[in-house]
């Protein structure tokens, strides 16, 4: 059995990783040059069964030593005294099982873990799909079995297959910067946060000393073109807004080599597969980027996906894309509501959220536990959102 997986990020070699396992050949086609390990990326995290996961692939150990250090957050405040909180405190709520990891870093070890048994093709793209015969653009031609597309919010395999984007996606009203830049603020290893009415940013250190990652969330109801996103439209959107200090990070973002931007939206699908075709993560479901569980879900149901396919032959690859999607149902449901949750609590909507959150920064310290622990669950969000997933 053959499977051409399209994407090489996180969920394209953990579903490699385990057809391989399962004996199957498997090619990864992947649009970028290379990978972005390292400091590539911002920080995502890794919640209960996508934890299983790594550690039923012998990563745990690896992932666990390269987790972010940023044990602190400070929230900065325009003309007033700031706000530090251990992120322990701010993370208490989330998961029993988690950890935080920079998504270069992990990316650099998913493939360190399948580059020798999986043909990567780089710089290579699905130019055209009947069925499982795709023509790639390399001009070669794969006669797979199965076709997954793996390769995000903006999937190729699913325009393919399903149809334009603009069928399956819903604007969730905010977009998501990343970029690296020098520590400009002098804050070393801790996390300084910034908000206002529509804006957060956030500025930790990476693993490299002296360099650190600004991350953005801008809330408009402008939906940017793809040819209009680059640093200039992020010093439009956020403007003056956060004052001075934040200002001097935008200057940075022009002469970034890794500057990111790009809308947090959903995809809705009633159905991801098709035939011998299926999606996985961001290409068919989540929660959005940038606003928890996204990764977790993705590389979880990578593990689902090659457990359905284990035994199977060609023709019974669509009874198994039935029962994962089945397996899946759940999450996804809640993962449809994680997004506009979140984006609410993180990026506030008046002056008086800012002061709220400024307050309740104050106050989650001085929490017993179990309080501090709901108070920071985001309403039971992206590590309950995989809470009723059984990993065989």
């Amino acid at each position: 059995m053959h499977a051409l997986i399209s994407g090489a990020g996180i969920a394209g070699p953990v579903l490699a990783y385990w057809l391989h396992r399962h004996g199957w050949q498997v090619t990864v086609v992947e649009k970028a040059a290379g990978l972005r390990t390292g400091d590539g990326g911002h920080a995502v995290d890794l919640f209960g069964p996508a934890v299983d996961v790594i550690e039923r692939m012998g990563l745990l150990p690896r992932v666990t030593a390269a987790r972010t250090a940023n044990d602190t957050i400070t929230l900065f405040r325009t003309g007033r005294d700031p706000i530090s909180l251990a992120t322990a405190d701010l993370a208490g709520g989330i998961s029993g099982r988690h950890v935080e990891i920079m998504r270069g870093t992990l990316a650099g070890m998913l493939h360190d873990a399948t580059r020798d048994d999986v043909d990567y093709r780089f710089e290579t793209v699905i130019e055209k799909l009947d069925g499982a015969r795709a023509v790639l653009s390399d001009g070669s031609t794969v006669e797979a079995d199965l076709v997954a597309g793996a390769d995000g919010l903006h999937s190729r395999v699913r325009a393919l297959t399903f149809g334009p984007e603009a069928d399956h996606r819903r604007f969730l009203g905010a977009y998501l910067a990343v970029y690296t830049l020098p520590d400009v603020l002098g804050t070393g290893p801790t996390v300084a946060a910034f908000t206002a009415p529509d804006l957060a940013a956030t500025v930790y250190p990476t693993l490299t000393p002296g360099l650190s990652r600004a991350l953005f969330l801008v809330r408009t109801p402008e939906d940017l073109p793809l040819d209009r996103r680059g640093p200039d439209q992020l010093t439009r959107l956020v403007g003056d807004g956060l004052g001075p200090r934040v200002s001097a990070i935008l200057e940075h973002a022009a002469g970034a080599g890794d500057f990111y931007l790009d809308d947090i939206s959903q995809i809705r699908m009633d159905s991801w597969s098709r035939g011998p075709v299926t999606l996985v993560g961001d290409a068919g479901y989540g929660p959005g980027p940038a606003v928890g569980g996204g990764t977790s879900l993705a590389a979880a149901a990578a593990y689902v996906l090659a457990a359905e396919l284990r035994d199977v032959t060609a023709g019974d690859i669509p009874t198994a894309l039935h029962l994962y999607e089945q397996a899946l149902a759940g999450p996804v449901r809640h993962s449809r509501r994680i997004g506009p949750k979140v984006l609410g609590a993180i990026v506030p909507r008046s002056r008086l959220q800012v002061w709220t959150t400024a307050q309740a920064m104050r106050l989650i310290p001085r929490l017993p536990g179990p309080a501090r622990r709901r108070l920071t669950s985001f309403g039971g969000g992206p590590a309950a959102m995989l809470d009723g997933l059984v990993l065989r």
